[in-house]
């Protein structure tokens, strides 16, 4: 018997309103702002900053993620599914989707199987239109800065050579990457390149997802850096006059977003920056929500520990004084042959050599938590192919590095799938009296703090600089922006800088091509390797496989 898509098994399950959902974990209806029978938004005024302090934060982690998939998504779901089956009160917090994988190679992003958040339709579509608001935000003040340029009496003087912002869609769309504006006369307005990136890389997303409150939203978009008059003076988003109006538009999208699992475990998902070039976690506010409404939130941070959870502890943690009590590093027997230089197609097939091999990347990634000082717990994603031997040889390796470890069975078993895992994670974060240190001083000079991820965190021998990247930190210098966190931007697919170095790379050199500005979400971008911020769709793209009938029922999402 075939195994069931996962939009199968979402169909299957019975959803509760989300009235009900929310009177779980002490919210009434009337503090809803309802979007239908099972979406709502939460208001602001129910996070407790008291609670929040009291309560703990799980971050859920990977290896270096690989084709073969981690699914780090799903096994967030699972373990606050299997927390709340040992009674503990749990709610998973989670990013939200974007339109441009959903249509694109990687389908949806609501987990998978028996650890699911629903409605999955609606969530990985349009949902409540906080990508939509969030690119109409970004938009805006690509068209006043244009409009400002154009206008001969109400204008600042702004360079328009030194203008940077692009326009956002959430969609891959590689044919406007890059754009030229202006053409067809006077009234058009002035002819610049320029181009698009997807919402998800938009500053304006970013800065969402770090600001406390709609007052501190408004302040740090006015922060955000737009370019240089032609005298040479800084020019800011709130020198256009444009923060009030983007916050104005974002006064809905602020507001987290309330569902729940396939199992009826509360899930907040807000926001969702990448994991390269921004910080690649939900909104602090949805964190702080699910803290103040449940003793356990799981949360997760993007792609591998090297990425997003670094970015989670150096900029979410520095900005909003959160520190999770302990972290769950994601793991499979397939995406460790693959490091150990398996063939996609091969990963099915057992081999204990590639998988011994490639335990060098898990291995690095174990020494990184232990330089943030947290506690962690190492979860095996099981899959029907992977062999007791194979498992055994993972937590042989998890013994030797003094690390607990899990099998879970997320997929096919939901919360129950992940109890013995629950039960781990759960003594440890009782237990652990740690508490993270952050892998930098933010005051360090810029190069010290990206010689000190690139070199504790990568593995890196050394840091080289090109000239672009060298002309850009004088910029940041003379910007007084200096004492910002570092967000560097590089392949996912590695620790090192080269996308086709697996394992545990060493002796390699990190090159910074150049340095970006954001300054309204609060980090500047060292952008290491080739960074797409404006995915193409491949060459058989998920959307031929999305339908929907004369009913509304939607088909082929994954």
């Amino acid at each position: 018997m075939p195994m069931k898509s996962d939009i199968e098994i979402a169909k299957e399950a019975k959803m509760q309103p989300i009235t009900a959902i929310a009177s779980q974990i002490g919210i009434q209806q009337d503090d809803l702002k309802l979007y239908g029978k099972y979406i709502a938004k939460l208001p602001l005024s129910l996070i407790d900053k008291e609670k929040v302090k009291k309560n703990n934060l799980i971050l859920v982690s990977a290896i270096s993620p690989t084709p073969a998939g981690e699914g780090k998504t799903t096994m967030s779901i699972g373990l606050a599914q299997g927390l709340n089956k040992i009674g503990k009160k749990t709610i998973v917090v989670l990013r939200e989707p974007s339109l441009g994988p959903v249509f694109g190679i990687k389908g949806g992003a609501t987990g998978g199987g028996y650890s699911q958040v629903l409605p999955m339709e609606d969530i990985n579509l349009h949902f409540t239109g906080d990508f939509s608001a969030i690119e109409k935000a970004h938009n805006l003040l690509a068209a006043l800065i244009d409009n400002n340029i154009q206008n001969k009496n109400n204008n600042i003087g702004l360079d328009p050579r030194t203008v940077t912002w692009k326009r956002v869609m959430d969609m891959n769309d590689r044919s406007i990457r890059k754009i030229i504006v202006g053409l067809g006369g006077k009234t058009s307005g002035i002819p610049r390149e320029t181009g698009f990136d997807i919402t998800a890389a938009s500053e304006v997303m970013a800065t969402l997802c770090l600001a406390n409150d709609l007052k501190d939203l408004k302040e740090k978009l006015g922060n955000i850096f737009v370019g240089y008059t032609f005298d040479k003076k800084p020019i800011f988003a709130r020198d256009l006059k444009a923060n009030g109006s983007m916050a104005a538009l974002l006064k809905d999208a602020i507001l987290p977003n309330l569902v729940q699992t396939i199992e009826g475990t509360p899930a907040i998902i807000h926001g969702g920056p990448f994991a390269n070039i921004a910080q690649g976690t939900n909104s602090v506010i949805a964190t702080r929500m699910g803290l103040t409404h449940s003793n356990y939130v799981v949360t997760e941070a993007g792609f591998g520990f090297d990425l997003g959870a670094e970015k989670f502890f150096d900029i979410k943690c520095g900005y909003s004084g959160l520190s999770p009590k302990a972290v769950v590093l994601v793991a499979t027997v397939r995406a460790l042959k693959y490091h150990g230089g398996v063939n996609l197609k091969e990963l099915k097939t057992p081999n204990t050599e590639a998988l011994k091999k490639g335990l060098a990347n898990l291995e690095k990634h174990i020494e990184n938590i232990k330089q943030f000082n947290v506690c962690a717990v190492i979860a095996i994603n099981k899959f029907a192919t992977d062999t007791d031997e194979e498992i055994n040889i993972i937590r042989q390796k998890c013994k030797e590095m003094g690390m607990h470890s899990a099998v879970a069975n997320v997929w096919g078993e939901g919360g129950e799938g992940a109890r013995k895992l629950a039960e781990i994670v759960s003594a440890v974060v009782e237990s652990c009296q740690f508490k993270y240190k952050p892998m930098y001083d933010w005051e360090w000079s810029v190069e010290k703090k990206i010689e000190t991820i690139a070199k504790k965190i990568y593995g890196a021998e050394a840091i080289d600089y090109t000239s672009k990247a060298k002309a850009d930190l004088k910029r940041v210098y003379s910007l007084g922006l200096d004492k910002l966190p570092v967000c560097i931007a590089k392949t996912q697919k590695s620790l090192s800088d080269n996308p086709e170095l697996l394992g545990r790379p060493k002796d390699f050199v990190v090159t910074v091509r150049e340095i970006e500005i954001a300054s309204g979400a609060g980090f500047i971008i060292p952008i290491t390797g080739e960074i797409m911020r404006m995915p193409g769709l491949p060459e058989t793209p998920a959307a031929e496989n999305i339908d929907i009938d004369e009913n509304g029922n939607i088909s082929g999402l994954f």
